[in-house]
Formats: C-alpha cells, sequence, structure tokens
C-alpha cells in the first residue's frame, strides 16, 4: 500500500487525496518527530512559569482571561474538546473527515504547535487503522478553524465519542481504538487547542474539489465539442490564432481540447453546403471563452490551496525563536473565497451546458433535428424531460453560486466578531461539483444521440469514440421511449469515473 511520509514543511494535494480517498499509510519523518519533540518542551517550560500563556495556561476565546492552574490544565484540554464536539445534522463523509485528520496532522508535524509527539502518533494511527470519527454536517464558522468538526476527531483519539470502523460499521470510538491497539491519548497542555484550531475541513474539501473540476472541466470541453458537432457548428471559431489575441491560458486550453475532439469530423460546418449561419449561438460560439474563465479560475484556486497546504494553522503558534504568539492565521477567508469562486463557474459551466442541450432538442433551432431527439416526436417524448432534469439541476447550481463567505454572524461572546463561514462553502461546493456532473451527462446524452440521428454524416474519430464506449457502459442511442433514468444514470457514471476521458485520449492523446 502506498504510504504518505508528514514532515515539516506541508503535504501536497496528491498526498492528500491518497490518504482520503486512497486509504494511504501515513508516517510520521524523524524530522517531524523532532521537531515535535523541540516545539514541546518550549510549551513545557512556558507551562512552568507563572506568566499566563494563551491556550496553556489560560481559557479558551472569551474566556482566556481566566489563568487557569496546572492541576486543571489537563481537564482544561479535555473538556475544549468535548464542548466543542457540538456537531450536528448528517455526517460527513469519510473522505472528507480524513482529510480533516490527515491535514491536521500535516500543521501538528510541522513543530508549531507544541503537540507532543505521541499524539501525532496516534492520529496517524487512527488512519491507519481506518478508524473515521463521525463528524457532523454542521457545527463550523470556518474561524478559530474548523472547531465542531475537528473536535469530534479529537474525542475519538481521547477515545470517546463515536467513530466508523474500517468494516463501515459505527461503534463508540473506545472499542474501535482497543480493538486496533491503540491506547488514547490524555491530552496536556495546549494540546486540545492545537488539535482543533485549523481550515483543515474546508482545505481538505478544496483540494478535492480541485480534484474533481480538473477532470470535469476538460469533460465539458468534450460534450461542448461533441454539441457543436451535432448542431453541425462551425470549429473555426476554435482556431489557436483567435484565441492568442485574447491570452487567458484557460480559453486557449479548451479551444484546443475542442478543437482535438472535432478533429476529421465530416459534421462540422455542414450547415454552409445549403443553409448558411454567419454565426453560431453564444452556447457553442463563447463554449471556450466560459469553460476557459472557470479553468483559470481553478488554476487560482490551486494557488491558495497549495499555500494552505504549506501551512501551520494554529493559535498560538511556537515560532521558531522560541515565541509562543497569538495570531489570526485560523481565519478561513483566503479558502472560503476560493471556494465561493469555483462554485460560481461551476454554475455557470453547468448553465451553457444546458443551453447547449436546450437547442439540440428544438427543432427550431437544431438544423434539422427531430423534435426532443425522439424517434416519433407526439407519441414519443424523447428527451423532453432529460432537459426538465438538467435545468433543475442548473438552478440548485445558480443557487449554490450565492457566496457563504459574504456572511459573518459574530460567537463567542463578540471574541469571535468576524467569521468566514468556509466549511459552508466548501459543502455546498461539493453539492455543486456532484451536480455539475450530472448536467454534463444530460449533454452527453443529447449530443451522442443527436450525432447519431446525423444520418449520412460521418462524426470525429474521437466522437465515434466517445459513442462506442457510451454504449458499452449502458448509455444506449436512439430509440422509442424507455425508462431514461437508467440511461442518464449510466451517462452519469461514465462521466464521474473518467471514462469519456479515457474514450476521447485514445484518439487524442491527453487533453489540455
Amino acid at each position: 500500500m502506498h504510504t504518505v511520509v508528514v514532515g515539516t514543511s506541508g503535504v501536497t494535494a496528491s498526498d492528500v487525496l491518497a490518504v482520503a480517498r486512497g486509504g494511504a499509510r501515513v508516517e510520521l519523518s524523524e524530522e517531524a518527530v523532532a521537531a515535535l519533540a523541540a516545539a514541546r518542551e518550549i510549551v513545557d517550560a512556558l507551562a512552568a512559569k507563572p506568566d499566563p500563556v494563551y491556550g496553556v495556561s489560560t481559557g479558551f476565546g472569551a474566556l482566556a482571561t481566566r489563568h487557569i492552574s496546572p492541576e486543571l490544565r489537563a481537564r482544561l484540554q479535555r473538556n475544549i474538546v468535548r464542548s466543542h464536539a457540538a456537531g450536528m445534522g448528517p455526517r460527513v463523509e469519510r473522505e472528507v473527515v480524513r482529510a480533516l485528520m490527515f491535514l491536521r496532522l500535516k500543521t501538528v508535524c510541522s513543530g508549531r504547535t507544541g503537540v507532543r509527539p505521541e499524539v501525532a502518533q496516534t492520529m496517524a494511527d487512527l488512519l491507519n487503522a481506518g478508524i473515521t470519527p463521525v463528524v457532523h454536517e454542521y457545527g463550523s464558522l470556518g474561524c478559530s478553524g474548523d472547531l465542531a468538526p475537528l473536535s469530534h476527531c479529537a474525542l475519538a483519539l481521547m477515545g470517546e465519542g463515536d467513530a466508523e470502523g474500517p468494516d463501515g460499521t459505527v461503534r463508540p470510538a473506545a472499542e474501535l481504538l482497543a480493538a486496533h491497539g491503540i491506547q488514547p491519548v490524555e491530552l496536556r497542555e495546549k494540546e486540545g487547542l492545537a488539535l482543533l484550531n485549523g481550515t483543515d475541513g474546508m482545505l481538505g474539501m478544496l483540494v478535492m474539489a480541485l480534484a474533481d473540476l480538473d477532470t470535469l472541466y476538460r469533460s465539458a470541453d468534450v460534450t461542448a465539442a461533441l454539441s457543436l458537432e451535432a448542431l453541425l457548428g462551425t470549429d473555426k471559431v476554435l482556431a489557436p490564432e483567435l484565441h492568442a489575441i485574447r491570452p487567458h491560458p484557460g480559453q486557449a486550453a479548451s479551444a484546443a481540447n475542442m478543437l482535438a475532439v472535432l478533429q476529421g469530423s465530416g459534421l462540422t460546418g455542414h450547415h454552409q453546403d445549403d443553409a448558411p449561419r454567419v454565426q453560431d449561438a453564444y452556447s457553442v460560439r463563447c463554449a471556450p471563452q466560459v469553460a476557459g474563465a472557470g479553468r483559470d479560475t481553478v488554476a487560482h484556486a490551486r494557488l491558495v490551496a497549495d499555500r494552505e497546504l504549506a501551512a501551520a494553522v494554529d493559535n498560538p503558534v511556537v515560532l521558531p525563536d522560541g515565541r509562543v504568539e497569538s495570531n489570526g492565521n485560523f481565519h478561513g477567508a483566503p479558502v472560503a473565497y476560493v471556494l465561493d469562486f469555483l462554485a460560481i463557474a461551476a454554475a455557470d459551466l453547468g448553465s451553457i451546458a444546458e443551453r447547449r442541450t436546450d437547442r439540440l432538442l428544438d427543432k427550431n433551432r437544431s438544423h434539422g433535428l427531430p423534435p426532443f431527439l425522439a424517434d416519433d416526436a407526439g407519441v414519443d417524448s424523447g428527451l423532453m424531460i432529460a432537459q426538465y432534469t438538467q435545468a433543475a439541476l442548473v438552478s440548485e447550481l445558480k443557487r449554490l453560486a450565492v457566496p457563504a463567505s459574504a456572511d459573518s454572524i459574530p460567537s463567542s461572546a463578540m471574541q469571535e466578531d468576524h467569521v468566514s463561514m468556509g466549511w459552508s462553502a466548501a459543502r455546498k461546493l461539493r453539492t455543486s461539483v456532484d451536480n455539475l456532473t450530472r448536467v454534463l451527462a444530460i449533454e452527453l446524452y443529447a449530443a451522442t444521440r443527436a450525432i447519431e440521428l446525423r444520418e449520412g454524416l460521418t462524426p470525429a474519430p474521437a466522437t465515434r469514440a466517445v459513442i462506442d464506449a457510451a454504449r458499452e457502459a449502458g448509455v444506449q442511442g436512439p430509440g422509442p421511449d424507455r425508462y431514461l433514468a437508467p440511461d442518464l444514470a449510466a451517462a452519469d457514471a461514465f462521466v464521474r469515473d473518467g471514462r469519456l476521458l479515457a474514450a476521447v485520449e485514445k484518439v487524442t492523446g491527453p487533453l489540455r
């Protein structure tokens, strides 16, 4: 099994995906263990002094003015975990919790938190045992970190609360730890706080969304190319010299992908033989501009994610010179903004795909295709309601594009008086990515059917490869009305698991 070694300088996006989705094992580097021990010595020295230090010998948040005596400090650390494990609602997905735990471990291993090496090792042990704490949908405001979600994870480290075992069964965490020979941790000064203070949940969801959107944006170029082909559009607008004069890199990449898919098509531009069109509709002609803008948004979000993956987010933080200083690095604004930005781009990509699908189904705008791509229009309804489903998905995408990061509700007796709502931005982005996949699947379904209805015209080799692979995957072609939901589900799976891209790239080579 693949192993990810965590050091002091952060992790990569591929590390996060390997642990969260691939079940990779986690090991601590010797460098990380040494840094953990050195930082702990600093915290222990401060704990022995009479001067109050936030997180070490004081209360938390609005209660930071109280100095805590040594005999109460272990209880303080336990209590912050127990009281902050206050989430509600549905369980969060296993991959999200694993990313959350791994990214908190990443910061702990930086040597900037003062957590003991044995606590970090126990965090790795839980991940390696496949023990996933039960984390709930609601509880994070995205400031002072993802407090409630991280608290539920810390609770499991203490042998409290519930967790899911590797077999998928939810049991008391104490039972799962015992079954895997893992000793629950007894938290000491600062450790409870250090396990809770991070943007790890929203960052983990950002990293996974970026991976999914990388696939979806290339898939959207393919479905847009197929729709252009089915509508007998012109590929002249995809010429690289046209995109060079407006040098957005995402736009150029999108146009190049579409051009590669359409290479050798006998459908593109065919309308000019008998029914000239000066220009195609915006949803067809401007596909690279819209998808390209989204790609550039993804690139910016990846830059933010990479910076966060290299960061050590905690409060207070142990500095290299031995100082322990309070700070505001736990604020989720940098991550929250790009999560919302990605949801806006996803909504627009879904919107333009739906407009192309509607055009394929409208006999007044489809340039010779039957109404709703039906076999016997009137007797058959064809894909009429498939477009309804797509429209409903796009409508929800637009609602999900309303930014969570524009909101803030003060908390902790006005100590935490401005929050990022980054966790909420991440949760809705996951829904957006899920729905965008379905939207593109419906466009794929309509476009492949429309191309097969263009009798006597030869599609591009890449298009033919897509159609053949889709049919093998259970995505059926033209014909009389049938139970449509299974076809759409098959199209969804075909896009979601990467078989669409695989079919295309066997002909075109890797898309950009």
